[in-house]
């Protein structure tokens, strides 16, 4: 368990693959940009487990799961290119993940099982956000902005993270692959 105090009886934790800079500030800045109130609390990041509510005494077994999962995948290269939305089911526009998908899946999957074992609301899409929540016309704007976004980098491992009480989401303990 993390270091610094006490923590409250449940925590909301979350699993992602963290986008390195410079490509991850230029995604936040640019959802910064968009007026988004989210962008600077949230990480550069592609989710691979929404945030979830736990029970502080589960989180020795949730680590010991994500290290069991960190040693059974390999690192890989992850490919962000293009824009995408979920209007109109869902008021996001994000950046695509062109490669890289299939193995965010299999994580995702390997991940969403045992002690975080849980269903989702929409179907598992790897994605970066870069605007949500927004009016139509700065959703739009968003999309059209990302249309030429690209970023390759290698994938290390995956990181947990805890949204406070201040409402910021912290990266909290990392998993590197075999």
């Amino acid at each position: 368990m993390p270091d610094g105090g006490e923590l409250p009886e449940l925590v909301t934790i979350g699993v992602s693959v963290s986008v390195p800079d410079p490509y991850g500030a230029a995604i936040q800045n640019a959802r910064a940009g968009h007026g988004d109130p989210q962008a600077r609390s949230i990480p550069t990041h592609v989710t691979l487990l929404p945030p979830t509510e736990v029970p502080a005494e589960a989180l020795p077994k949730i680590e010991e799961h994500l290290a069991e999962v960190a040693a059974a995948h390999r690192p890989f290269r992850m490919l962000l290119c293009g824009s995408g939305t979920f209007r109109p089911v869902s008021p996001v526009v994000f950046v695509r993940v062109e490669e890289g998908a299939q193995e965010c899946r299999l994580l995702e999957a390997d991940i969403r099982s045992g002690p975080l074992a849980r269903e989702l609301a929409f179907p598992y899409h790897p994605h970066v956000t870069v605007a949500h929540g927004l009016p139509d016309d700065v959703l739009d704007q968003a999309y059209e902005q990302a249309r030429d976004f690209r970023a390759s980098f290698e994938v290390p491992g995956f990181g947990l993270s805890r949204f406070d009480a201040d409402e910021v989401w912290r990266p909290w303990r990392s998993y590197r692959f075999s």
